[in-house]
């Protein structure tokens, strides 16, 4: 188990060249071309996973089935976020469609929240860098959509998560940082703007 430290950044759609000109600057290269990201996200009747996040309480975790549309990657992925006081890291699993369909359907049993039934749609574009050891990642035209409601909603603006194993790298990158940190969850605010309204 491989734990990770991470950092987020808001920036504000109109400054993202400004933000990849920043990265040529520091040559930090992109290693993976832009591709779309659709999660589904899971959570109990009474949102634990979204009250824990907000609250900042450990351990917590998100749960989510993944996929990569209209790209090579055809697989369907079964992912757990989870957050400790030691520090996050993730498990990512290959699923069938059955199962894939099974967990949409009836929910995903978990130890620590009890049955967690499907609740939103989260849609994004992102692109992919790299420096040494520090993963940096820009997610652009996102969007959040209830699971059982058509609409979309919109969130205006990008967000850069930086994530490393090493510390030491991760601050002297950010360090001069010409962006605001903040603390972010694309959950988090789907629920919000979605779900809580």
């Amino acid at each position: 188990m491989t734990f990770r430290i991470e950092q987020k950044f808001s920036i504000d759609s109109c400054r993202i060249t400004d933000f990849k000109n920043y990265l040529e600057d520091k040559n930090i290269k992109q290693i993976y071309q832009r591709r779309k990201i659709k999660s589904l996200y899971f959570d109990n009747n009474n949102f634990g996973m979204y009250n824990d996040s907000v609250e900042g309480l450990t351990p917590r975790k998100k749960i989510r089935l993944r996929t990569y549309p209209k790209t090579k990657d055809l697989n369907q992925y079964l992912e757990i976020k989870i957050s400790s006081v030691e520090g996050r890291f993730k498990t990512s699993n290959i699923i069938n469609t059955n199962k894939y369909n099974f967990f949409k359907t009836k929910g995903i049993l978990d130890l620590q929240y009890g049955l967690c039934k499907p609740c939103l749609y989260v849609v994004y574009d992102r692109e992919y860098f790299i420096m040494n050891d520090v993963r940096i990642s820009i997610d652009n035209n996102i969007s959040y959509m209830p699971k059982y409601k058509n609409v979309y909603q919109r969130e205006y603006g990008s967000i850069v998560e930086i994530k490393t194993g090493a510390k030491k790298e991760l601050d002297e990158l950010t360090n001069d940082f010409p962006f605001q940190k903040i603390r972010y969850s694309k959950y988090c605010n789907a629920v919000e703007k979605t779900l809580l309204r």
